[in-house]
């Protein structure tokens, strides 16, 4: 465990962790933390940032044709956050990779409950292929609520049998809504970040009445027969673990090539936290190491279904 991680789990435990415990939801006191991050990442040199009305585009200058694109979904419990409080993730991607970077700004609960992020994901996707963008050189990224809605859109889109990306990204996924993983219990007091009775309340934010097991909602639930290569980061002290461990193992047991990579002692998608954190550099540069191998011809050896890091 570094000292940068140690300080990060010090300062979400006073920061963060106290707002989780209240009972009841301020949207508009995170939406205004996440907009007033004080730390951004400068533009990468060489690299240009287009501000989209859904979204926003990193860019190399000299962008090649058929380079490969990361479709970024970031977290924030379908209820804040943005492209721009995840650059730190999108730029560390990007240059990593080597990849086009498209982060979405879907719409947010409780304005928009559920599917409209979902809707927003998918019709998204396909403006990227119409824009003639191979499906294979994309890959579908996101953290937390947008991990969990990343692989939603993959469900959804191949349930429309559009063409699938290449591959998928997970950064502690939240993939039940219904918050039944057994490390909810295991790892109260453990997580940095979170007590265990918020994710109820946020759940609920973005359900509205829609079924907590509904697949596009809560993808744990789904099939996943046909899914492209999976790769999945998690921390072993997050109350998320089992929507990670849990989607790993159903993705193996239906034959989908999936790679779980459980980070000790680290936050909650501690890979916002690069270049800081040396742990988050090293997870931003196995998922681009990942990202380059999937939308190439290449087939480059791959670590276990379960590395600890």
């Amino acid at each position: 465990m570094s000292w940068q991680s140690a300080f990060a789990c010090w300062l979400l435990k006073r920061q963060m962790r106290p707002e989780t415990a209240k009972p009841t939801l301020d949207v508009e006191r995170a939406r205004t933390y996440a907009s007033r991050r004080i730390w951004l990442p400068r533009v990468p040199k060489g690299w240009r940032l287009d501000i989209e009305p859904d979204g926003e585009w990193l860019h190399r200058e000299s962008a090649a044709r058929d380079r490969r694109t990361v479709f970024y979904l970031h977290g924030g419990g379908y209820y804040f956050c943005s492209p721009r409080s995840h650059r730190a993730i999108t730029f560390g991607l990007a240059t990593r990779a080597d990849a086009d970077v498209f982060s979405l700004d879907y719409r947010l609960a409780p304005e928009h409950r559920f599917p409209a992020a979902l809707d927003d994901a998918v019709a998204a996707y396909r403006r990227l292929l119409a824009s003639g963008i191979d499906a294979k050189s994309i890959v579908i990224a996101g953290d937390s609520a947008g991990g969990g809605l990343a692989l939603a859109t993959l469900l959804a889109l191949r349930d429309a049998r559009v063409q699938l990306p290449a591959s998928a990204v997970l950064f502690s996924p939240w993939t039940d809504l219904t918050c039944g993983g057994a490390s909810m219990q295991a790892n109260e007091g453990r997580d940095p970040m979170f007590h265990a009775s918020v994710f109820p309340r946020v759940a609920a934010l973005y359900l509205g009445d829609a079924d907590s097991r509904d697949p596009y909602a809560s993808p744990l639930f789904g099939d996943y027969r046909g899914l492209p290569p999976l790769l999945i980061q998690a921390s072993d002290t997050e109350l998320l673990l089992d929507d990670a461990t849990r989607v790993a193992k159903i993705a193996r047991e239906t034959n989908v090539d999936v790679q779980l990579q459980i980070w000790r002692n680290v936050p909650h998608i501690f890979q916002i936290w690069a270049p800081f954190m040396p742990e988050a550099r090293d997870a931003l540069t196995q998922a681009a190491r990942f990202i380059s191998t999937t939308t190439s011809a290449g087939n480059a050896q791959r670590p276990p279904i379960t590395s600890m890091v």
